[in-house]
This record gives C-alpha cells, structure tokens and sequence, in this order.
C-alpha cells in the first residue's frame, strides 16, 4: 500500500525528526555540528524557509521548520544528503547515514509552536545528557536567551508570544521553559494519538488540513501524471523509455518513475512495466538504488526532490486564513 503523501502548503511548519541509520551516531565530533549549521543556513538561502528551534543530539536530531514555497521534501532530500556526503567524506564511510525517510508532523503553530520550541530545548534533559538547557551546547536554547546568536534561526516568532520588549519576551521564555522541565515525552508531537499521524494541533486546524487532504487525495495521481513530471524533470519521453540500452540518464529516470508510481500514488509497477518494457523485478531493484543513491549523491537528490515536488503540486492543500 502506497504511503500517504505528505501535507504541503505555504508556510506550514513542522517538527521534523531524522535519525541516524541503525541508531548510528550522525554527528562524530563538533567540526560535524559546525558543518551541519552551515548546509541549514545555505538551505535556508536556496529554499526560503525558517527554523524556528532545532536541537541537535548524538544520533538523531529535532528540526522545528515552517516551509515557504519549496515544499519540506525538496529541503530535506537536499539537506541530508548534502550532510551525508559530507559525513562520508570526511570520515572515510559509505553507505547509509539517515534511517530511512525523515518523520514530520505537521504542527498547529498558532497553537503550539512555543509548546514544541521548549519540547525540542528540553530533549538533552529528558535524555541526561545536561541537568538544564542552558548547559547543552547544540539547540537553539542559548540563542533563545541572546547568549549564542544564530543567524539562520528565527527566534522572533516564539518570543512575541511573551512580550513586545526582547528582554522580558527571553526572561518569560526562559521561566516558561524552565516551568515544563518534567515534562515527559509528548506522543502528539510524534504524531501518535491523533486521527492522523501527519497532523498534530487544535480540532478545527486537524479538520480543515484532512478535509482538503482528503479532497484532493481524490485527483489520484496515476501513471501518465508520473510520466509527465519525468518528462519535465529529465527531458525524457514515455518513448524514450522504452527503448533498449543501457543509457544512464534513461536509466534513472525510468527508476525516477518506478519510485513516483511505488511511493507517490496508488498505481502499481505492472503498468509502468508495460510501457518501459521491463519486468516488474527490475523496476522494483533499480527504484531501490536510486533511493540509496539519493542518500549520499545531492545531484541525484535534488533530482528526486524535483520530481516529488512535481507530483506535489497536484495535492497542494491551501488552509482557511
């Protein structure tokens, strides 16, 4: 069964979790965080997107981001495998870095953004790595207070909630957060509990995303949809696809395609078979290398990236202002 897509529209925000492959550690040492920080702010540059909050941990790490134009997939393929490649480089590896697909869940900011900023700030606590936020050293906690400005981060949002005046809006952040120092781990914001796992925040937000997701999820993608963005990403018709060879380009698109019909819609690789001229099997095993490929090569993820987002744009849910 195909996954569902995820939410998109602009400016939605979410708390993004990725997670080491076989809980493997993703930072090494602090010349990884550094490295980290940098490819986010070149992120933010290219995609036009805000981090509200973030905290960094041994072998995962917690993002709160609100999305602009370029959808979260687009950023995060190009982030990660970015951040992998710089892994493998640097530390002589191969292979894997990330556990799979990211999680996100969108989250009600109206509602909850200061709720999740403390939860991410909090995580070093819950885990005993620090006995206060202000000793970690790697989330947005110490910017919060002013003590280690960020550039690429968004602090205003957050503090506005608690006063006009930045001085006191740090000082009722810090006691705010300091108030909710026991709290434990929050199901919801893992988007356990819910009627939907991709949307966590107040009944009439969870209700107007789904009843859009719903109504659009009735203009099912099917394969000539598929086919087209494929044309469009990669310059490659259906015909094209068909033919004998061994032509890279053609290659990765025709796997492109076989991962659109596998993990964007509820079509199958029987049809994309009969037009490719190749059996199902083969689809099924190069659709898996490109998605290995697209975890530590930028150029292949930026493609996929593309071709997702154009398959989005077909589901692309406007919310009630």
């Amino acid at each position: 069964m195909a996954r569902k897509p995820r939410i998109h529209f602009a400016g939605a925000c979410y708390h993004v979790i990725l997670r080491g492959n076989a809980r493997q550690d993703i930072f090494l040492d602090d010349v990884d965080r550094y490295r980290f920080y940098l490819l986010v702010q070149e992120g933010i540059e290219r995609f036009g997107f805000r981090v509200h909050a973030f905290c960094l941990m041994t072998n995962h790490l917690h993002l709160a981001i609100q999305v602009g134009d370029k959808s979260l997939s687009r950023i995060m393929q190009n982030l990660s495998a970015r951040y992998t490649r710089w892994v493998n480089w640097r530390h002589n590896r191969i292979g894997h870095l990330f556990q799979g697909r990211y999680k996100a869940v969108l989250i009600d900011a109206d509602s909850y953004l200061v709720q999740l900023t403390a939860y991410l700030h909090l995580n070093p606590v819950r885990a005993g790595m620090a006995a206060t936020c202000t000793e970690y050293d790697w989330s947005s906690h110490r910017s919060y207070q002013g003590a280690n400005p960020i550039p690429w981060l968004t602090t205003e949002t957050v503090l506005s909630q608690f006063s006009k005046k930045p001085a006191t809006a740090k000082k009722l952040f810090l006691e705010y957060v300091e108030e909710r120092s026991s709290e434990g781990h929050r199901r919801d914001f893992h988007g356990v509990g819910g009627v939907d796992p991709r949307v966590f925040g107040e009944d009439h937000f969870v209700d107007d995303v789904l009843c859009k997701a719903g109504s659009q999820s009735e203009k099912k993608l099917n394969i000539d949809t598929v086919l087209k963005v494929v044309e469009t990403v990669y310059r490659v018709t259906p015909e094209e696809l068909s033919k004998p060879g061994q032509n890279r380009w053609n290659s990765e698109a025709r796997s492109m395609a076989a991962w659109g019909v596998i993990e964007m819609t509820f079509s199958t690789l029987t049809e994309l078979s009969k037009i490719t001229g190749r059996d199902i099997t083969s689809l099924s095993s190069a659709m898996k290398r490109l998605t290995a490929r697209a975890s530590s090569n930028p150029e292949v993820a930026a493609r996929m990236a593309d071709f997702r987002e154009g398959l989005e744009q077909i589901k692309i849910i406007p919310l009630k202002q």
